[in-house]
């Protein structure tokens, strides 16, 4: 078989491809710039949400804008945390039965029209407020679908060698999203009226989401699905089209190596009861494992992200105007992280890497936390501390995500993520609560000082659970990492 034929052969309702070897072969191309540019940005636009919806939260109470109480200004985040997990699950469903791209496109969508909703919400009534909360779970929704359908299509269309730095660097840009909300909203708030400027803030994100759409829409579906389903013409014109663009570049293709063929008997789409089956009774030990990394690095997040103005305010005394400059040092030590150790997860290896990361982030919070309780910090050494603590903890965090992207099979990928995603975010929503009454006026360090020993064990935890039970993907086909439930292959099937 050329590299020039089709790159598919059907026999007996049994399809031999050599589509994953093809794609794995690639080098670095223009292509997967232009794929990483429109794909990656769905983490750039939760964390753009997530900051700005935290930033325009105290102006809403005000008469001259929607007259919120606090509780209901609190209540926006919930709503909007709800929308992601049934985005999640929902569209991750549909991501795996109807294809990538057919749902990156449609979330995005979703989460524009979300947006361009809550920036419309007028009035301080109860059916305003409803209106509100409604746009904010629809654009939670949308945001929620993004994480299973790209994230899929991310690892399914970069060659091996790269998936561990691309999706590692790629979940990071969260924190580009923070500076840019921050940033966006500071300039806002203090310089246009109160009731236009919070909702200029939430247009930001589709003015980026608009930018990238045509990219999206141009972006062809990922080979391995299409192969998966039987859709065999359409696979080879879209990895035709990825080669072509490679080849162009001025760049070689390696030759093909016959033996990476895989065989598969196309089967319909798989739901949640086969999901569940599957993690359950085949992969015990991968569930366990995706669990773990998922509800750890979230709590953790959590617990301090939502919390760090209320330190900086009860403990030491930072005026609420002064710390959008606090956040954007956290927020660039978060996304130096993944940027600057993507690499070593691809080089030294996944299991090293994720263990180390989780690992030291607990042992450098738990000093922290020594030296907070002493009364060695201050507002800045605090948040250098935690610059450096999560530069560890924001890898680990980013590759949390990339472990449950490539270990389950091909056909319940993204509903895979969005079931771990849900689970990490519900268990997540627990440390907010949790570290808020730790710090309550600021009168006992004490307390909060057993709270960071419990983050720091919590990460820990992780970290030990990734050396005992993760999955060496670094270089390997995810077909080799974790064999298709279609395949026909005598390829031995991943297992625990």
């Amino acid at each position: 078989m050329s590299d020039t034929q089709s790159a598919a052969a059907s026999t007996g309702g049994i399809i031999r491809s050599l589509i994953p070897a093809r794609i794995d072969r690639l080098t670095w191309a223009p292509f997967h710039t232009r794929m990483v540019l429109a794909l990656g940005t769905a983490w750039v636009l939760d964390g753009l949400e997530i900051t700005i919806a935290s930033a325009v939260g105290a102006v809403l109470n005000k008469e001259e804008t929607l007259g919120l109480s606090s509780t209901q200004v609190g209540a926006i985040a919930t709503v909007y945390l709800l929308g992601e997990v049934f985005g999640a699950l929902f569209f991750g469903r549909l991501s795996d039965a109807l294809g990538r791209k057919n749902l990156f496109v449609v979330t995005l969508g979703v989460y524009l029209a979300g947006n361009a909703l809550t920036a419309l919400t007028w009035g301080n009534g109860t059916l305003s407020l409803v209106f509100l909360y409604l746009t904010r779970f629809i654009a939670g929704a949308g945001i929620g679908g993004e994480y299973a359908a790209i994230n899929s299509a991310i690892d399914e269309m970069m060659p091996a060698r790269y998936r561990g730095r691309v999706d590692i660097g790629v979940n990071g840009t969260y924190w580009g999203g923070a500076i840019i909300g921050t940033l966006g909203t500071y300039i806002l708030l203090n310089h246009i009226s109160l009731n236009i400027s919070w909702r200029l803030g939430f247009l930001i994100g589709p003015i980026i989401g608009l930018a990238i759409w045509s990219l999206r829409k141009h972006l062809p579906e990922s080979p391995r699905w299409l192969v998966m389903h039987g859709r065999e013409q359409e696979a080879e014109e879209s990895i035709a089209s990825i080669e072509r663009d490679v080849e162009r570049s001025g760049q070689t293709l390696a030759p093909l190596d016959e033996s990476k063929a895989i065989e598969i008997r196309p089967s319909a789409s798989h739901g949640y009861l086969s999901l569940i089956k599957v993690l359950f009774r085949q992969l015990p030990s991968r569930s366990a494992l995706s669990a773990t990394l998922m509800i750890t690095q979230s709590f953790l997040y959590n617990a301090i992200f939502f919390t760090y103005t209320l330190v900086l305010a009860k403990f030491y005394d930072v005026d609420a105007e002064k710390t959008p400059i606090y956040l954007i040092a956290f927020a660039l030590g978060n996304l130096a992280g993944p940027l600057l150790l993507g690499h070593l997860f691809d080089s030294i290896g996944r299991r090293k890497m994720i263990t180390g990361t989780y690992v030291l982030s607990g042992v450098l919070l738990a000093i922290s936390a020594w030296m907070f309780d002493a009364g060695m910090l201050t507002a800045v050494t605090q948040t250098l501390a935690w610059c450096v603590i999560f530069f560890f903890a924001s890898a680990g965090a980013s590759s949390a995500y990339l472990t449950v992207s490539e270990i389950f099979p091909l056909e319940i990928r993204a509903q895979a993520i969005a079931v771990f995603f849900a689970i990490a975010q519900c268990f997540g929503a627990i440390g907010p609560i949790f570290y808020g009454w730790l710090i309550g006026e600021g009168e006992d360090p004490g307390k909060l000082f057993i709270g960071y020993l419990i983050g720091a064990a919590v990460m820990i935890i992780g970290g030990v659970v990734e050396w005992f039970l993760g999955v060496d993907a670094e270089g390997k086909s995810l077909e080799d990492v974790a064999v298709p439930l279609s395949a026909v292959t005598t390829r031995p099937r991943a297992t625990g």
